[in-house]
């Protein structure tokens, strides 16, 4: 055989790639930017990079302090350092507190605009009327100061030529230099990505030795044989290796999703080592004076198709993921099908050679190897296939009784709306969102652009009724624009019984006015983010709670429905709509990628066996093991992400190998076996034993993903865990079921290469 002729070769070759790959490692980057999963065609990022244009990129970073009081003098002295530091730097592009926010009103006729906070008050009184002050001014009062005084923001918008790091650092310097009793919590998507990149960083440090640890015992407890545990464990080392050096070879980047690449090596490189090594320890038993080399003819040449076939299904499977709409998706499925490939290859060559090189005649091989290494294994599948035996209908109605009950909870399913469950809960991240959900109009954002002559007061007016009409629902939190900016000027310079008061108004002169003694009396920035420089373009802010996608919609139908109507041309931009695009584009993904890998599969089945009915039974498992997977993410309330949206072409890759190796196996036994009822059981306590401890295997290599510092990671891996134990229990109970009532046909077809052929 060419393994045999080339082992040398075949060995040396395979060192030499793998110490190679290591090279390319050295360059891989992070990449924790959730916007730049999508494509750029999505209308989302499209929309952003247009408004981006005129007002810059909307990304602030949020501090919210909190404490008894935030009026009370030792808060505001820190405050008022922090951002002053904060101006004197000039690597922020906005720096908006309670220090620099302005207080306009008016005085006979004129209008006066001042900081709302000229001097920190020292006496109770002084500090009761800072807070009416405070309360009386729109601009300030819970937007940068909680309607309880417990909590004040300090709003920093980074230059967008600074990272995520270095931002991040300076704002820590400077807390520091600053320390208090304040409780100092962060949000916005500079921290988010921060802390996003360290943790998926940590991830791989953390996960990848403890995952190679506990598959090593998994091999170790399953074969009891540091021989034939280390083969399968070198092809998933090396299978880690050069999967992950495609990653920097494509020119791509390290996602929040590739995290699952070294994992899922982990879990499924080792799939074709473990059945070659679990037949290596069958034929060794069965065939002790047998030659090494005719021992490795007969396993390869047993395996060999059995093992292609699911290596390839397993590729199909994942690469269905090639189908998503989300770029790390893709990207991932691009790079497991290839590791997934080179430990299918290696599994087939690598493997064998070293093995042919092996003596027969080690010190203790033949009471190693003259009874079964794992009796109580032996004993568990026998009780199992006897039960099956005995009771194949009531199998039957048992499992179509967990597919129906799974069934009638899928309409709970339910769409992650935004993406801030990434960080633990009690995560700083998350404690901030939930204050600003609470006590500032919510955490998402919305951007309207106008675009026109921003001083015609018809338009000016349609701005004004949109911003009224959004104050009034009740997800709606605060809305800014530059009609709110005039209409406080008209407040400042009228009387309450003016007809100007709190008006757009009626004249283009009358707002040119308007704007031009606010430039003379205040600060300039606090129209520029409002309006461009010659007035052609206007923007407006939305902040709002949501707390399910349905909510996201009806507001951004609302307004698209609101501005058709009063004949306006807007783009609507902010970053919520990239996550409703988001959350679209992974309930689209997982519906194609599903499609795509079930079809494909079962088209596969059909061509291995020659036979519809073996790509329809063969689907069963896969069927059965999505929906029960489903079922139970409406059952636990786990939503659907951009991990979770994952499961189902990973699960039917995986699943469908234990089919195939219970059919081959059936077909083969019948060949010699007196009927169906003996090959059955003979394929369960043979075959069962590589299926079952695959599958446990598999299990054991995503079960460490649950010490990942990804809380989204570690639902995935609970459900996939279920995924494959569904996938694993229809193998080896309900096909078995089915084949014993129905009795198919291809099952009984040409002669297979088995045992009777090979010489003692």
């Amino acid at each position: 055989m060419f393994v045999i002729r080339y082992r040398w070769w075949i060995i040396a070759v395979t060192i030499l790639v793998c110490l190679l790959s290591i090279i390319p490692l050295l360059r891989i980057n992070i990449n924790s930017d959730l916007e730049t999963y999508l494509p750029d065609s999505m209308s989302s990022r499209k929309n952003n990079k247009l408004i981006e244009q005129s007002f810059g990129k909307d990304d602030p970073l949020v501090l919210v302090f909190s404490s008894d009081d935030v009026l009370n003098e030792s808060t505001l002295k820190r405050v008022q350092s922090v951002s002053r530091d904060f101006n004197r730097m000039g690597q922020f592009d906005l720096v908006m507190s309670l220090f620099d926010a302005s207080s306009i009103e008016g005085t006979d006729g004129t209008m006066v605009v001042e900081p709302v906070i000229r001097r920190i008050p020292r006496s109770d009184e002084s500090r009761e009327k800072l807070r009416e002050d405070i309360k009386n001014n729109e601009i300030v009062y819970k937007q940068l100061v909680s309607e309880d005084f417990k909590h004040c923001l300090i709003v920093l918008n980074g230059s967008r030529l600074k990272d995520d790091k270095v931002m991040l650092d300076s704002v820590r310097t400077v807390l520091s230099r600053y320390p208090g009793n304040e409780i100092v919590n962060m949000f916005g998507q500079p921290y988010l990505r921060d802390e996003a990149n360290s943790k998926i960083f940590h991830d791989l440090v953390l996960l990848l030795p403890l995952g190679l640890l506990i598959m090593f015992l998994f091999l170790w407890a399953s074969f009891r044989d540091l021989r034939m545990v280390w083969l399968p464990f070198s092809v998933v080392v090396i299978a880690i290796i050069l999967s992950l050096m495609l990653i920097p070879l494509f020119n791509w980047q390290l996602s929040i999703i590739g995290v699952l690449i070294p994992i899922m090596m982990i879990a499924i490189a080792n799939n074709y080592g473990i059945h070659v090594v679990t037949r290596n320890q069958e034929l060794n038993r069965d065939y002790p004076t047998s030659t090494r080399n005719r021992m490795v003819t007969n396993l390869v040449l047993f395996l060999q198709k059995p093992v292609l076939f699911t290596g390839f299904t397993t590729i199909v499977g994942i690469a269905g993921l090639v189908m998503h709409i989300l770029k790390p998706a893709r990207q991932m499925g691009i790079v497991s099908a290839l590791g997934i490939g080179f430990a299918l290859f290696l599994s087939l060559t690598f493997i064998p050679a070293i093995l042919s090189m092996q003596s027969r005649n080690a010190k203790g091989d033949k009471g190693k190897y003259s009874q079964d290494p794992q009796k109580w294994q032996g004993t568990a599948l026998r009780a199992v296939a006897g039960s099956i035996v005995r009771r194949p209908k009531t199998v039957v109605i048992v499992f179509a009784s967990v597919f129906l009950i799974s069934l009638f909870f899928l309409p709970g399913m339910k769409v992650a709306p935004d993406f801030n469950n990434i960080l633990p809960a009690k995560h700083p991240f998350n404690k901030a969102l939930q204050i600003i959900n609470k006590d500032f109009g919510g955490s998402r954002t919305i951007s309207i652009l106008f675009e026109g002559d921003i001083k015609d007061p018809a338009l000016l007016g349609k701005i004004d009724f949109l911003e009224e009409d959004l104050k009034k629902r009740p997800e709606i939190g605060n809305v800014a624009s530059i009609s709110t900016v005039i209409r406080l000027i008209s407040k400042a310079l009228n009387n309450p019984d003016d007809p100007e008061y709190d008006r757009i108004p009626a004249t283009r002169e009358a707002v040119s006015q308007y704007l031009e003694l606010y430039a003379m009396n205040g600060d300039p920035e606090d129209i520029e983010q409002f309006v461009d420089f010659d007035y052609t373009k206007a923007v407006m802010n939305i902040q709002y709670r949501a707390g399910d996608i349905k909510t996201v919609n009806r507001l951004v139908k609302h307004i698209d429905d609101l501005t058709k109507e009063k004949g306006m041309d807007v783009t609507i931009g902010g970053y919520s709509l990239v996550e409703k695009e988001l959350s679209m584009a992974v309930t689209l993904g997982q519906k194609n990628s599903l499609i795509f890998a079930f079809l494909l599969i079962t088209l596969l089945l059909i061509i291995i066996f020659r036979s519809l009915p073996a790509g329809l039974l063969g689907s069963l498992p896969l069927l059965f093991a999505v929906i029960c997977t489903f079922g139970l993410m409406c059952i636990t309330g786990t939503e659907l992400n951009i991990v979770t949206a994952l499961l189902s072409s990973i699960s039917i890759g995986l699943g469908v190998d234990y089919t195939i190796h219970i059919f081959w196996r059936i077909k083969s036994e019948l060949q010699t076996s007196p009927g169906i009822t003996e090959a059955v059981v003979a394929s369960i306590v043979t075959t069962g034993r590589g299926i079952a401890i695959n599958a446990l295997s598999v299990m054991a290599g995503f079960a460490v993903l649950l010490f990942s510092g990804f809380p989204l990671i570690r639902s995935f891996a609970f459900l996939i865990i279920a995924s494959i134990g569904f996938c694993l229990l229809c193998s080896l109970i309900l096909i078995p079921a089915i084949c014993l009532l129905v009795k198919p046909r291809f099952l009984y077809g040409n002669k297979l290469n088995t045992n009777k052929n090979f010489k003692r």
